[in-house]
């Protein structure tokens, strides 16, 4: 517990700056949809049409109605997704790796505990803080929404969309974990990790402008609960959600397994 408590008092700091960059992006991003709303519903979507084909496929034109408060949030959404798995990364790479970068691996090792239980002290702090930033992204998301949604169409999609965003969180913040416990320098499990998530990323965007790669949709989380899917089918599809777990519940035993075998640098 006292471990959990070190962890947690550790990233609040960090926590809050994302929590407050969170708030910045729904905030500037919804607001943006009430100077557009001025105008008609069709000058949005067409605005959105004029636009440049790789922006289209990043903001899902064509899929999504950008006249309704839902619709408009549902091209935000795929920037705060893009935050919150780095949030998720940075904090799941950074919490295994820190005792080694910053020289206090004898403080660790001095604790009457096993590496298990350091590895899910940590792993469960991370997650904590995981899931405070989803809530304070659900919160905010709904509240600005509903601020919009003058014709009072259903906005529960919201929160499947916030589901979906979780799994990604876990995917990305095990994968971090993972890296730093197998990694000889773990100090670069972020920097590699951001890198792989960036091309996870690019690569969604490049299946939206070429059909032909459609079958890499697999291999980048980013397809798997994008808006334009969720808001249209109403749920979260069910062959991604279960590679999801499949690749949460692999990272999370490799994470044990690297840090359990690993040799700690003081």
């Amino acid at each position: 517990m006292n471990l959990f408590l070190r962890e947690m008092k550790a990233n609040r700091k960090s926590l809050i700056i994302w929590c407050f960059g969170i708030l910045f992006m729904v905030v500037a991003g919804m607001g943006k949809y009430e100077g557009y709303s001025s105008s008609s519903g069709q000058s949005i979507n067409e605005l959105m049409s004029s636009m440049p084909k790789s922006l289209q496929a990043m903001m899902g034109v064509g899929e999504l109605d950008f006249s309704t408060p839902i619709g408009f949030y549902g091209m935000l959404f795929a920037y705060l997704i893009l935050m919150a798995a780095f949030h998720a990364l940075m904090i799941g790479a950074n919490i295994i790796a820190k005792e080694e970068r910053d020289k206090t691996t004898e403080f660790l090792m001095a604790k009457p505990i096993s590496r298990g239980r350091i590895v899910t002290a940590k792993l469960v702090a991370a997650f904590v803080n995981v899931v405070i930033f989803n809530l304070v992204t659900l919160g905010l998301s709904v509240a600005m929404v509903t601020k919009f949604n003058k014709a009072g169409d259903p906005i529960d999609v919201i929160y499947t969309l916030m589901a979906g965003m979780l799994i990604l969180q876990l995917i990305f913040l095990v994968l971090g974990s993972a890296m730093a416990a197998q990694l000889k320098k773990p100090k670069r499990a972020a920097s590699i990790g951001t890198a792989i998530l960036l091309i996870m990323y690019i690569l969604s965007i490049a299946i939206d402008l070429n059909k032909k790669i459609s079958g890499l949709k697999y291999v980048t989380p980013f397809k798997y609960f994008e808006a334009k899917r969720v808001i249209t089918d109403g749920t979260l599809d069910p062959v991604f959600s279960s590679i999801s777990l499949v690749a949460i519940v692999g990272l999370l035993v490799g994470t044990y397994i690297f840090y359990r075998k690993r040799d700690l640098n003081t």
